[in-house]
């Protein structure tokens, strides 16, 4: 008989779709005995690990370590586009919208495009004499 590691068998889930770890007190459900007991932080409101610079606490050692580099000023997330970099992976793919994104909001006052309207909010206090609305 053939036996599957433990770490096969939990990524042939992914696959299949099947979650067969289900949290007694909701209904969540998930690949592996690890990331159910991840989850059970949620409903204790534990978060085991702290920071020791501040006051932070997570509910795994991964967010600590992405807290850290808060303190450290470490950007390990480099825009192989441009020379942007990011302490946070999500921050990285966020900024990569930039460069796949078509650029559909115009500033009405100049040149200006941009992906999101945050940026088009920020773009305008370059324009603070401008009026920004037109009287009807």
């Amino acid at each position: 008989a053939c036996t599957l590691s433990g770490r096969l068998k939990t990524h042939l889930l992914t696959h299949t779709g099947e979650k067969p770890f289900k949290c007694q007190v909701c209904n969540y459900a998930g690949t592996s005995k690890g990331n159910l007991k991840e989850h059970l932080l949620i409903h204790t409101e534990e978060k085991p690990f702290k920071c020791t610079v501040c006051e932070y606490a997570g509910r795994t050692s991964w967010k600590l370590k992405c807290h850290f580099l808060s303190h450290t000023g470490e950007k390990p997330y480099k825009c192989s586009l441009c020379d942007c970099a990011y302490s946070k992976s999500g921050s990285l793919k966020k900024h990569l919208l930039i460069h796949t994104q078509p650029k559909t909001i115009k500033c009405t006052i100049c040149d200006y495009v941009c992906t999101e309207s945050g940026s088009l909010k920020k773009h305008m206090l370059i324009h603070p004499k401008q009026k920004l609305f037109k009287c009807a």
